[in-house]
């Protein structure tokens, strides 16, 4: 019987009082393994909690269901017989899946990432989105979500434009084949020159006496790029052909940085044509009385009775804002994707707009709007400060992934963790090293927190980071190769000590984390598993002897346990996107 059902037994015994018990791991201050709290049981027991958890824990002495327990006021602290902790680790060693749901069990989930403007190139902030997104996506999969990723490429607008004005006054036809550089890039590079000018223009319009709003308005850059936008939206010839190329350059970039990066996408959704999705949803909305609309023609919704204010969903002319669009793309998405529920990973400066979107989504019936969720994470700051693309001051996300390998390939061979690779091994290894050092950073940290970006830190090899844990992966996969013919083992007669009792029990937790990680849209659940299930095999590893034990059962088990902590390394790292390296 397991330890669940000894525990119902004895409630049933004791007390006439049938329930499913709910354990708990027992905090570290106290003795023992798991916590059963025993408040809920006092009035059928008509008796103290210390007595009803002392009766409780003799009792299960009786049933052989423990080895030992203590009583903390209404907490019944109880220590497993090693035994248990034998047969569990037996039952989790045949299992392939670590007790993990079966793939796509669980429904169909939708998870938007990235959804980068095509006028400039990723930044960091779009890293930490990025990684975000991916990761969460794989943790859902991995707890039996069948997951489609999704972003929305903002490729239409005024910011759109004024890279392409830009590019069009003072580029001189410059291409990235003719300067080397990437299409992102190069298209950045106008965005930043736009900004050049405007502010130039500003300052002469101010000299002139103009007002602040005045010069804002009024400057010929920012006159010439609206221009522009409505010879855009008239379909003229020159202007759509200029859009397309310069947006191909930067689709090709970001590709290329999506592939360092190592994320990728089930389907990408444009907003020069989703723009026009939403606006039969709000006339629709506006007939059965979900809108209103005001004098001007424009159209609303009251949500004050959420707490929220009025939203404008349609303007006066009849054309759309971004709610619109999001409110058409969501359906859309729905119709695309026979899903349960989507995860928007967006900063938390868009809280008030997913809010709305949520609500408007209810409002309109849609069942799936209950299973909306945003993924509000913080910003990203580094040492220096904050980060502004018009002004070209962002951490481009190209340099700080090629920084972070060669700062890997730096410490690697300062450290001599080389061990005699080849020249292609050891390149695949410092980028392997320098990703992992870069996403291990970024997830650990819980997503809602702002947080401060330190490269130098995150490559630390003794520290909390990623090449700490690899490291550890690599030293398993060493450990293996030179172990010899395993005999069989048998379980029987197995007996654990402290250390490797240990290791079982966080390996036993493995399935629970991934399901924490899965319902609360955080890797840093997992991330920081991963860190703690390290800790604890390095203190097997220091205080065991594995190749040298003193019999072949001991060498066999301890290869095994070493054996599956690898695999769950690997496996908790593939879910944060992180590669761990055979060598090291």
């Amino acid at each position: 019987m397991s330890l669940e059902q000894n525990i119902s037994k004895a409630l049933n015994e004791l007390y006439s009082v049938q329930v499913e018990p709910e354990l708990q791991e027992t905090r570290k201050e106290f003795d023992g393994d798991v916590t059963l709290v025993v408040f809920p049981f006092v009035r059928a027991a008509k008796k103290k909690p210390e007595e009803v958890a002392e009766e409780l824990g003799n009792k299960l002495l009786e049933l052989s269901a423990i080895a030992d327990f203590n009583v903390v006021k209404g907490f019944l602290n109880l220590t497993l017989d090693r035994s248990v902790y034998v047969d569990q680790f037996k039952t989790f060693a045949s299992d392939p899946h670590f007790g993990l749901p079966t793939p796509g069990s669980r429904g169909a989930y939708i998870v938007e990432y990235s959804s980068p403007n095509t006028n400039k190139p990723l930044h960091l902030g779009h890293i930490r989105n990025n990684l975000l997104g991916y990761s969460v996506a794989e943790i859902l999969k991995a707890n039996g979500v069948a997951v489609s990723k999704v972003q929305i490429i903002n490729d239409r607008g005024i910011h759109i434009c004024k890279s392409m004005l830009a590019w069009q006054e003072y580029g001189n036809g410059e291409t990235p084949e003719s300067t080397g550089l990437k299409g992102d890039h190069l298209v950045g590079k106008y965005y930043v020159k736009f900004d050049q000018v405007y502010k130039e223009e500003m300052k002469r319009l101010l000299d002139e006496g103009k007002t602040g709003d005045e010069a804002k308005k009024l400057a010929p850059s920012l006159l010439k790029a609206q221009e522009m936008l409505l010879k855009w939206e008239q379909g003229d010839a020159e202007v759509v052909t200029l859009w397309k190329t310069m947006n191909n350059w930067v689709y090709t970039g970001f590709n290329t940085t999506y592939t360092k990066l190592g994320v990728d996408f089930d389907k990408n959704y444009y907003e020069s044509q989703t723009y026009v999705l939403g606006k039969d949803d709000v006339n629709k909305g506006l007939e059965s009385g979900v809108f209103y609309k005001k004098d001007d023609g424009s159209v609303w919704i009251d949500l004050e009775d959420e707490g929220l204010d009025h939203k404008l969903v349609l303007r006066s002319d009849g054309t759309s804002v971004y709610m619109t669009q999001d409110i058409g793309t969501a359906i859309q998405r729905f119709k695309d994707f026979d899903a349960k529920g989507m995860t928007y990973v967006v900063g938390n400066e868009q809280d008030y707009h997913f809010k709305v979107l949520f609500l408007i989504l209810s409002k309109l019936g849609y069942p799936w709007a209950e299973q909306l969720h945003h993924l509000s994470y913080g910003m990203v700051d580094l040492p220096s400060g904050k980060m502004k693309s018009r002004e070209g001051t962002v951490v481009d996300a190209d340099d700080l992934i090629d920084g972070m390998v060669a700062d890997a390939e730096a410490i690697s061979k300062e450290l001599g963790k080389l061990d005699g690779l080849e020249i292609a091994a050891q390149k695949e290894l410092f980028t392997t090293l320098g990703l992992g050092a870069l996403k291990y950073f970024i997830l650990k940290v819980d997503p809602k927190k702002r947080m401060l970006f330190n490269p130098a830190e995150s490559i630390d090899f003794n520290g909390h980071t990623g090449p700490f844990i690899q490291y550890a992966y690599a030293r398993i996969q060493s450990l293996q190769r030179k172990a010899p013919e395993s005999s069989e083992l048998d379980w029987s007669t197995l007996t654990l000590n402290e250390d490797e009792t240990i290791v079982i029990k966080s390996l036993l937790q493995f399935s629970d984390i991934v399901d924490q990680a899965a319902r609360n849209f955080s890797p840093a659940v997992l991330a920081n598993y991963a860190y703690e299930l390290v800790k604890k095999y390095n203190g097997f590893y220091q205080n065991n002897s594995i190749l040298k034990a003193e019999t072949e059962q001991s060498i066999a088990f301890r290869l095994l346990l070493s054996k599956k902590v690898g695999e769950v390394i690997k496996a908790s790292m593939n879910c944060l996107g992180i590669q761990v390296p055979n060598r090291m």
